[in-house]
């Protein structure tokens, strides 16, 4: 049977045989000779062989000593390095931080706060992918994903959620359209207009798909386009009006050339949401980054 191998003892041996004497090796390592001179006997009988001879002159290493001595230092080194490691992961935060988001999100919240917290942790990396809702989702559940942003959603099992942003829904419209002198506006006066549609399939879309089947009617967009900057160039075009997050109108609608006004319905006020896998405990740079982010 392998006998165990203590490597405090092992050190003190190694510190034992670069001094040349049980009473100087005792005084480098703050021990006392005697406690030392019994592990070294401890090690010995580990090995199963005699490391010393041991003279009223003193002590030389046996063969035997001199190759534990040498693979000794250099597991002795080795040791030292892994605590100087640990500490500096202990005291400055580095790593990568996979962030999966949905497109609201990367135009409206995240570059200030990401900002903020990179200049915080200048060691760590943020890996951004933009996805809608619901694959932000499955890549948080699969592992693919260490933080996920996203419309709020009831929560799959498995998963921890954190309010990230209120981004309510609101209505771009083109400079003199018939609705812009309502105030507010609500969902069914839209369904009477032109409309102008954003990732067909996506979250939003597909909210404004049961809202409208809700009232009896249907959600059909004159134009589908893949990016909220597409949907307000063809308002301004006067192609059509269109529901977008109030983050994407603040960002591509905020010129004299458009109109926003509230979406007067209760759904309207929608919220996104932090997603994570539940972990115990999470690697520092994601609760790190959940930390920085959370509304």
């Amino acid at each position: 049977m392998t006998r165990r191998i203590d490597a405090y003892s092992l050190r003190l041996f190694v510190s034992t045989a670069r001094a040349g004497s049980i009473v100087r090796g005792a005084e480098l390592e703050h021990i006392a000779p005697s406690a030392l001179s019994r592990r070294i006997t401890d090690l010995e009988h580990a090995f199963g062989t005699a490391l010393f001879v041991r003279s009223p002159r003193g002590i030389a290493l046996t063969d035997a000593g001199r190759l534990v001595l040498a693979r000794g230092e250099r597991i002795d080194e080795d040791l030292q390095s892994l605590v100087r490691e640990v500490q500096l992961e202990g005291g400055e935060m580095r790593g990568t931080v996979r962030l999966y988001a949905n497109m609201s999100a990367v135009i409206g919240f995240l570059p200030e706060r990401l900002r903020a917290f990179m200049a915080a942790h200048p060691r760590v990396e943020v890996s951004l992918h933009e996805e809608d809702t619901r694959d932000v989702i499955r890549a948080c559940l699969d592992d693919r994903a260490d933080v996920g942003v996203g419309v709020e959603t009831p929560v799959p099992a498995g998963l921890d959620a954190w309010r990230f942003a209120l981004d309510p829904l609101q209505v771009v419209l083109p400079v003199g359209h018939a609705l812009t002198r309502r105030k507010t506006l609500a969902f069914a006066e839209l369904l009477a207009h032109p409309l102008i549609g954003i990732h067909r399939g996506g979250a939003l879309d597909r909210g404004l798909h049961e809202r409208a089947q809700a009232l009896q009617q249907s959600f059909t967009p004159a134009v589908w386009v893949s990016s909220f900057d597409a949907v307000c160039r063809m308002v301004e075009a006067g192609l059509g009006i269109a529901v977008v997050p109030q983050s994407a109108a603040a960002a591509y609608a905020g010129s004299p050339r458009f109109v926003r006004r509230p979406l007067a319905e209760p759904w309207a006020q929608r919220e996104l949401h932090l997603y994570a896998l539940r972990k115990t405990p999470r690697p520092r740079p994601v609760a790190a980054l959940i930390d920085a982010l959370r509304d």
